[in-house]
């Protein structure tokens, strides 16, 4: 059956609404925790819209190798919104 878009944004919600956040805690602080440490790690400075941003390039980046798999667009579909609620937090 073929993944509908619907569906792949359904599944990145869940990720970061549900069972991602029961893994990993609250996606915020953890993407400021990456950030922190990143930043320590390049001695430069990084964000945590960097951090969101550049795990998207990631998830991209994956798709051009190894087997195709739904993982890798739900994810990075999952860490654009995550980029786009700490870019447009108000």
């Amino acid at each position: 059956m073929a993944a509908k878009t619907e569906d792949i944004l359904r599944e990145a919600m869940t990720c970061t609404a549900e069972s991602r956040h029961k893994t990993h805690g609250d996606k915020v602080i953890n993407h400021g925790n990456i950030a922190q440490l990143w930043s320590w790690y390049l001695k430069k400075e990084v964000t945590a819209y960097d951090v969101a941003m550049l795990m998207t390039l990631l998830k991209i980046a994956r798709t051009k190798t190894g087997s195709p798999n739904k993982d890798d667009h739900v994810d990075g579909a999952a860490y654009l919104a995550i980029a786009g609620e700490l870019r447009f937090d108000d």
